[in-house]
C-alpha cells in the first residue's frame, strides 16, 4: 500500500512538471513520462498507452487554454491533426506487435539534436521577431509531418511535440501559434492512439494513468499562460535547448 502511494506521488509530481513544460513550449510530455515509466519497470507498449490515455485529458485542457489565449492557427491545427490521427493509430498498432524500439530512439534523437541546434542559431541571430516576418506552413509540409510525428509518438511513447514544434519553428512559423496548435491537435492524436491501445492491448493499469490526469488538470492552463507571456525569441531558445538536452540524454542512454 505504501509503495503504491509513493509511486502515485512520484508519477503525479513528474506529470505536473511535464505538463507545465509541454504546455509552455509545446513538447516534452510524452518523452518525459514514458522515460519515467520505463525506469520503474513498466513495458514499452503499456507505458506509451498509459501516457496517451492521460494525454487525452491534458492535451484537451492545454489546447483549449491555448485557443482561448490566442496561441492558435487553424491551418496548422487542421493539417497536422487529420493525418496525425491516421499515423497515431498505425503507430499504436505497430507498438503492440513491435515492443523493442531501441534502434529507432537514438536515430530520432540524432535528428532532433540537429534541429535543436538549428533553432537556437536561428533565434540567437534574429534580433527582431515581428508577426509580419512569419510564414504559414504549406499543407504539403504539414500533412506528412503530422503523420510521421504521430506514428513515432505512438511507437516511442513521445515525439509529437519534439518533432512538429521545432520543424515548424524552423520553417519560420510563429512559435506561439505553433505551440498552441500542436497542443490542441495533440488531443486528437492522443485519443486515436489511446483508443487503438485500448482495443489491442490485453491489459492496462489505470492506476498509472490517474495521477497523470490529475496533474494535467492542474498544470495545463498554467503552461498555456507561460506561452502567452514569454517573448517568442525566448520561447525559441528554450525549445532548442530542451530538444538538445532530451536528445543527448536519449543518445547517451542508448550506449
Amino acid at each position: 500500500m505504501e509503495e503504491r502511494f509513493v509511486r502515485f506521488g512520484i508519477i503525479f509530481c513528474f506529470a505536473a512538471l511535464a505538463t507545465l513544460i509541454d504546455g509552455g513550449i509545446g513538447m516534452g510530455y510524452g518523452v518525459s513520462l514514458t522515460t519515467l515509466l520505463l525506469s520503474i519497470g513498466i513495458g514499452t507498449a503499456v507505458a506509451s498507452a498509459s501516457v496517451h490515455i492521460a494525454e487525452v485529458v491534458t492535451a484537451l485542457i492545454s489546447g483549449i487554454s491555448h485557443f482561448l489565449l490566442g496561441n492558435f492557427d487553424q491551418k496548422i491545427f487542421t493539417f497536422l491533426a487529420i493525418p496525425g490521427v491516421v499515423g497515431g493509430s498505425l503507430g499504436a498498432y505497430s507498438a503492440v506487435h513491435l515492443q523493442d524500439v531501441t534502434l529507432t530512439r537514438p536515430i530520432i534523437a540524432c535528428i532532433l539534436l540537429a534541429l535543436g541546434v538549428l533553432i537556437i542559431i536561428k533565434f540567437v541571430r534574429k534580433k527582431e521577431l515581428l508577426d509580419a516576418e512569419y510564414d504559414r506552413p504549406r499543407v504539403r509540409h504539414l500533412m506528412p509531418l503530422g503523420f510521421v510525428a504521430a506514428f513515432i509518438d505512438a511507437i516511442g511513447g513521445g515525439g509529437w511535440g519534439p518533432i512538429t514544434t521545432p520543424t515548424l519553428v524552423l520553417r519560420n512559423a510563429n512559435p506561439q501559434h505553433v505551440i498552441g496548435s500542436v497542443n490542441l491537435a495533440e488531443f486528437f492524436i492522443a485519443f486515436s492512439i489511446a483508443l487503438t491501445f485500448f482495443l489491442t492491448l490485453p491489459k492496462l493499469d489505470l492506476t498509472i494513468v490517474l495521477p497523470m490526469i490529475i496533474a494535467g488538470i492542474v498544470s495545463a492552463p498554467i503552461g498555456a499562460l507561460i506561452t502567452k507571456k514569454l517573448p517568442v525569441r525566448t520561447i525559441g531558445i528554450i525549445v532548442g535547448t530542451i530538444i538538445i538536452l532530451i536528445s543527448l540524454r536519449t543518445i547517451l542512454l542508448s550506449f
